[in-house]
């Protein structure tokens, strides 16, 4: 039979339908799922109960594979990128503790293989300006800075100087790199490690980048970087990487600007384990699966083993296959955008968009994203509905395998802990209470070790 010999129903005669299936019980109470986020899941969407759908400004020359590599010693990080490359990478994306660092040795080789290279730059900019040869940057147009000085503020609660030096250093950069595809960055990962709701990551992300933009609009380059994490909902992800990039659009149309949303995904921490640490591999596949879904720029994996073991060639090995599975076998990369004409996540992404551009209205209204971060507004936030996830979790409500359900009680880990898998506490002196990343399971995994 084809398809047009079946006689189209409506939504209401679909509804009529459940209804009388249900044999009297009520239909929102039984079917409608009410999530953290204050979005109501419904049973089934249909063509003619669905708002138009935003339009969303999607890449078109596909994701890339990547991988982090930190470099601590110029000449094993340049080897171990070329050979990740070897191995099928795309994009690598180096993270920069130390200005003293040569560029050019780190590059050697990398680029010939016409890859995308992140350099992050987790120190002043003001000291990276006179160690780089800015001709570089200018002959090779697949390099992205990621410099992000709120991003710092953030995570560290304090600037790399002050707020007026950072952003001048930053600037200076701006200047000095002509042709760089990006400049500066916005961590809205940091906000989803800590437990923010997806409305949140975006409502501050928008914000973050809002003060950005205020300070270089004269100056905006191409592109700016957007560093997510993603999640374990795996449609309501796809749905919140939709509606970032609808929102930057949104903003920056009303600066007359065109630089576009690059976005690069990781799986998130905050739902990883380190009992049943196999079952991570399960959680990152939907989560680089919802990353690629979702039409981000550049994905990078997370090692099954990245909270308790060193950077090991193994666990590198697995979660590069993930994508390379994903991208080359399964197909992932060969429609730019996948999810048209999909109800369900179609008003997903537009219900996000209306409440993250209410609450960021809100965050403008109230002095702008840095005002509320200093003044201990955003943290309040976040730790609020960090609160209310960690609850529903320990009442069972949210679940993980491994830890609440199907639990190994003969599984021992201490002795394979290589790295502390738990929040560091390191009292210092903070211009601002830093933003704090958490995973969700750490209470029972601290009682767990405890009794081992």
């Amino acid at each position: 039979m084809k398809f047009d010999e079946f006689e189209s129903q409506s939504s209401k005669a679909w509804k009529q339908r459940i209804q009388y299936e249900l044999d009297g019980a009520d239909f929102n109470t039984n079917l409608v799922w009410n999530s953290l986020e204050g979005i109501d899941v419904k049973p089934f969407y249909h063509a003619d109960s669905s708002e138009q759908p935003l339009a969303i400004p999607h890449q078109s020359d596909g994701w890339k594979i990547g991988e982090y590599i930190y470099v601590q010693n110029t000449k094993s990080a340049n080897k171990k990128a070329l050979k990740c490359l070897s191995k099928g990478t795309e994009s690598i994306y180096f993270i920069l503790p130390k200005a003293s660092i040569c560029i050019d040795e780190l590059l050697n080789g990398i680029v010939d293989f016409a890859v995308r290279i992140y350099l992050e730059l987790n120190f002043s900019t003001a000291d990276f300006l006179t160690k780089i040869d800015t001709k570089l940057f200018k002959s090779h147009s697949t390099i992205f800075l990621v410099n992000d000085s709120i991003g710092h503020l953030c995570k560290s609660g304090n600037w790399y100087k002050n707020k007026l030096k950072d952003f001048s250093d930053t600037l200076g950069l701006c200047n000095a790199t002509e042709g760089v595809n990006s400049v500066f960055s916005v961590d809205i990962a940091l906000y989803q490690n800590a437990g923010a709701s997806m409305v949140q990551q975006l409502a501050y992300g928008l914000a973050h980048a809002h003060e950005y933009i205020l300070e270089y609009k004269d100056v905006m380059p191409d592109q700016v970087v957007f560093k997510v994490a993603v999640g374990g909902n795996y449609f309501f992800e796809i749905a919140k990487l939709q509606a970032l990039r609808w929102l930057w659009d949104s903003l920056i149309k009303d600066y007359d600007l065109s630089a576009r949303c690059h976005i690069i995904a990781e799986p998130s921490k905050r739902n990883k384990t380190i009992y049943e640490y196999n079952m991570n591999m399960l959680r990152t596949t939907t989560e680089i699966m919802s990353a690629a879904l979702g039409s981000s720029d550049t994905i990078i994996n997370l090692p099954y083993d990245v909270l308790f073991h060193k950077d090991n060639e193994f666990g590198r090995r697995i979660s590069r296959n993930q994508l390379l599975i994903l991208k080359h076998e399964s197909k992932f990369s060969a429609v730019t955008n996948p999810t048209m004409g999909a109800y369900y996540i179609e008003e997903l992404t537009n219900q996000f968009a209306e409440k993250a551009l209410a609450l960021f209205k809100d965050i403008e209204k109230q002095g702008g994203f840095l005002k509320q971060l200093i003044d201990g507004t955003i943290q309040k936030k976040i730790k609020e509905y960090a609160k209310k996830e960690q609850d529903s979790f320990d009442n069972n409500n949210q679940e993980l395998v491994g830890i609440h359900i199907q639990q190994n009680i003969d599984e021992k880990i201490k002795a394979q802990l290589e790295l502390y898998p738990f929040v560091k506490h390191q009292p210092r002196k903070t211009l601002i209470e830093p933003i704090i990343a958490k995973r969700i399971a750490e209470s029972i995994e601290k009682k767990r070790l405890g009794n081992e």
